[in-house]
């Protein structure tokens, strides 16, 4: 298994996986995420992929054919350089990441995680965030696993 910045060939199973990840928080979260959908149309996920500022990352077998991913990760640069309160850092914010439902137990999410604190640290960043969902407590797992901790809490009352 490699991982890699997406290409384009690499759109369907992106777009399969993004499938999944949406099914899974409109099952914890019907009030709030659309089954039946997905995130990115493929315009806005190949704009993405070329997007130095948007890296996303892919696992795939060596000999895998276009199309064929066994997880993804995007992310997305944070300049607060510039910022008048904050400290001037690079952050790295993962907004996904996801293995195929057919790959899991075989370390893809790691190797996908390892690459994004990899890409960070080549950035100079100060830090890597994330969120994850309480209703997708496997994630969270697998989040404190790597190491991850709590930076800020986000809060809600449904009314």
């Amino acid at each position: 298994m490699m991982v890699r910045r997406a290409k384009d060939e690499d759109l369907p199973g992106v777009t399969r996986l993004l499938r999944q990840v949406l099914e899974v928080h409109a099952a914890g979260r019907p009030d709030l995420f659309r089954a039946g959908t997905r995130k990115y149309t493929d315009e806005e996920l190949l704009a993405i992929f070329a997007d130095d500022g948007r890296p996303v990352f892919v696992a795939v077998e060596e000999d895998a054919a276009p199309g064929e991913v066994l997880g993804h990760a995007f992310c997305e640069v944070q300049d607060f350089r510039s910022s008048n309160n904050m400290q001037p850092i690079l952050s790295l914010y993962v907004d996904d990441i996801c293995v195929d439902e057919r790959a899991r137990g075989r370390h893809v999410g790691t190797a996908l995680y390892r690459r994004v604190v990899e890409h960070a640290r080549e950035l100079g960043c100060h830090n890597l965030t994330l969120n994850v969902w309480s209703c997708n407590p496997g994630a969270r797992a697998f989040y404190d696993a790597m190491g991850l901790v709590p930076q800020k809490t986000c809060l809600e009352q449904v009314l």
